[in-house]
């Protein structure tokens, strides 16, 4: 058992003008929170997108990055599925599978990931922040989750005694160029009085 009460539920602004966001952040904190509104609207958008109110109102950044890949196969005891029994097959892949990977498939696993905000934080360049017993390291967020290859079942780069303490959204040039526009807008705009 591991306490995770400690890790951070913070949003601040780094130094260099990312965001941090801690792994215990609500998924509904970060979708309203001032910075991500103004400079990555992309997520907030995808987490007001993605889930209903009372799963963003529990759901955590570190939780949501953490759902497992999967598809209808995957919760059908019936069915052969690569990622719940590694070797026994993937009946996805001949079956009903309309809403199922294209690209990052492979002949064992053709199922996707649940998440719209980590669709987000890829698209953003994100990095995740992970700590052990032994030390920290910080992963590309597109370097985090695992291709399906020969082993499906294997989803995440993590080892079995590491957390995700915080994601780190990178300085956005653009971002501070809208936020500087529009400063230059509202001063241009003549008074209604």
């Amino acid at each position: 058992m591991i306490d995770v009460t400690r890790l951070s539920s913070g949003i601040s602004e780094s130094p260099d003008g990312g965001v941090s966001i801690g792994g215990e952040v609500r998924n509904s904190a970060v979708a309203n929170h001032p910075l991500i509104r103004e400079r990555y609207p992309m997520l907030s958008q995808a987490i007001l997108n993605g889930a209903s109110g009372q799963i963003r109102n529990m759901a955590t950044v570190a939780g949501n990055i953490m759902q497992r890949t999967r598809c209808y196969y995957f919760y059908d005891d019936a069915a052969n599925c690569n990622k719940r029994s590694p070797g026994s097959g993937c009946d996805a892949i001949d079956g009903f599978n309309r809403i199922h990977a294209i690209l990052g498939a492979s002949e064992r696993c053709i199922a996707t990931h649940p998440s719209d905000m980590c669709v987000a934080l890829a698209a953003l360049d994100a990095t995740v922040n992970i700590e052990s017993a032994v030390g920290k390291r910080t992963i590309p967020f597109n370097s985090f989750h695992c291709l399906p290859g020969e082993t499906p079942h294997v989803e995440t780069v993590l080892a079995h005694d590491e957390l995700i303490t915080s994601v780190e959204l990178p300085p956005l040039p653009f971002a501070k160029r809208s936020i500087y526009a529009k400063c230059a807008i509202a001063r241009a705009m003549p008074s209604p009085w």
